[in-house]
Formats: C-alpha cells, sequence, structure tokens
C-alpha cells in the first residue's frame, strides 16, 4: 500500500490509511521473538540463564532506581540480558523485586516489558511521573490508571484501533482496595498516554479534560496493549507532579523527592497482585 502526503504542507491527506494502521496482523505471530534476542545476548556477553525476580517494576523517571543505589540497596541482576537497560534486584516488605530505570515512552517501556516476561517476570507494575489534566487537588499525589487514550504508536501494533486501552480490571480493583489504606494519596482513572509531550496543544489538553482524563503520561497505552495482546498482569500508575508547568514551582514529587510515598505504593500494589505462592524473599 503506497502513502503520499504529498509535499505541500496544505495539502489533504489521501483516504488510505496510514503505514502504522496498515498491514496489522494481531492473529499472526511475530517474526522477532524476545527469547531469540535474550538467547544471543546471553551468548554474546557470557551471562548464566537465571530467572529475574517475579514482581518488575519500570521505573521510567529513574529516581527510585538512584534511590536504591545512593542506599546500597540494589544489586544487578545476574542473569538480565538487555542490550539497553540494567535490571536491579532490591528486596521490599520481604519480596525480591526487580525494577529497571528510564524506560521513557511507549515504545521503549513495551520492548523492555517484553523482554521481562520472557526472563522470568509474572507481574509487572510502571509508575511515572505525569501531568495534571483535570484538576482534582493540588500535585503530588497518584493515579491508578484503568484505561489510557491511545494517542501513541505502539499499541496499535498489539491490539486493532480504539480510542482507549483497558488496564485489567480484576487487578485494578484488588489494587485499589489495598491502596485506600496505604497512606499516599491515589485516584482511580483515565490517563492520555501521548509520543510527544512538547506537543499537548491547548485543544488537545481541552479534548482529553472532557473525556474526564486525569493525567498525561508516555507509556500506559502501550503496556496495557501489550499487557491484553499477551495476556499479561500489568498494572500502570501515574505521579502527578506537575501541571505541564504552567506554575512555578512545577515538578516538586514531594518529601525526598516523592520516594518513601512511591515505595510504599509499590509495596501496597505487590501485596495486592503477587503470583500465589511469591511470599520468599531473594537470597
Amino acid at each position: 500500500m503506497r502513502y503520499d502526503a504529498g509535499h505541500d504542507s496544505g495539502r489533504d491527506l489521501p483516504a488510505a490509511r496510514p503505514p502504522l494502521l496498515a498491514s496489522k496482523e494481531y492473529d499472526q505471530a511475530s517474526v522477532f521473538d524476545p527469547q531469540n534476542l535474550l538467547r544471543e545476548a546471553r551468548r554474546q556477553k557470557q551471562l548464566p540463564l537465571v530467572a529475574i525476580p517475579p514482581m518488575c517494576v519500570l521505573d521510567p523517571d529513574g529516581d527510585i532506581v538512584r534511590h536504591l543505589r545512593r542506599g546500597a540497596r540494589a544489586r544487578l541482576s545476574p542473569g538480565w540480558a538487555c542490550y539497553h537497560t540494567e535490571l536491579y534486584e532490591f528486596d521490599l516488605d520481604g519480596r525480591p523485586v526487580g525494577i529497571v530505570g528510564c524506560a521513557v515512552g511507549a515504545p521503549f517501556a513495551v520492548l523492555v516489558a517484553e523482554q521481562l516476561f520472557a526472563s522470568g517476570c509474572r507481574v509487572l507494575l510502571s509508575i511515572t511521573s505525569a501531568g495534571r489534566i483535570t484538576e482534582v487537588g493540588r500535585p503530588p499525589y497518584f493515579v491508578l490508571i484503568d484505561r489510557s487514550l491511545r494517542d501513541e504508536g505502539t499499541s496499535y501494533h498489539y491490539l486493532p484501533p480504539a480510542d482507549f486501552v483497558e488496564a485489567d480490571p480484576a487487578l485494578v480493583d484488588r489494587a485499589m482496595l489495598v491502596l485506600k489504606a496505604a497512606g499516599p494519596k491515589v485516584l482511580r482513572g483515565a490517563s492520555w498516554t501521548t509520543d510527544a509531550p512538547f506537543r499537548e496543544t491547548a485543544g488537545a489538553v481541552a479534548g482529553t479534560q472532557a473525556l474526564g482524563i486525569l493525567a498525561v503520561e508516555m507509556e500506559a497505552a502501550g503496556l496495557y496493549a501489550f499487557a491484553a495482546a499477551r495476556r499479561k498482569p500489568v498494572l500502570c500508575l501515574a505521579h502527578i507532579t506537575n501541571a505541564m508547568g504552567l506554575v512555578p514551582g512545577d515538578f516538586d514529587k514531594g518529601e525526598a523527592e516523592g520516594i518513601p510515598d512511591t515505595l510504599t505504593i509499590i509495596g501496597a500494589v505487590i501485596r495486592a497482585i503477587a503470583p500465589d505462592g511469591d511470599q520468599g524473599a531473594s537470597s
């Protein structure tokens, strides 16, 4: 299928679907399998075949990883074979947890998620800073994302086109039940996942406000589409830290960079959704 937008920026686009929406075969297996990539990476790096912790966290901001490393609480995972990232392991409430920092944006987050589940992860949690869309209080606070507006590209490789992708409602219900008593303020609601944070125009923001969306972030739609297509348990939280830089003092995560609250949230979610029988700590 040929897609030609023309050379004149004012010219109308043709009726043909853009490449992002063309030639998607959702019922077909991928040629490039994460297991094969990891096999070759282990060979090249001479890494052992060692399972990673069953509970893993994506930390797009990298603040949690840096905090754990400063406190000598994190250790490199011995068998993590990803070419692009480092996986650290730490203990939280008696459980081993894996964590990857700075996987920003849906394409990178999903690339890492594919490899995490191929390496032994059984439940994945993503927690990222986000901008406030609908005003429901002064930041910082958290949103447990139950659905996300698909204004990015990755989700369309996993699921057919639709405005929103939904989180697993059973996972959200279980997590929210525990989070209500955890301490930090946590709301439940929708996010807007964008690939281009510096193109959030006033019209786009107003449109998402009309949909009742609470936050804008960069990973949830891709991760939830991956979760649905691959049938993997994934939950995404947004740490609302800003109003997109429109007010002085924005982007403040709270006391100690919000790390104590964030670790409390992670611990609560892990207790709520940990795989059956996963009660032990790492050695």
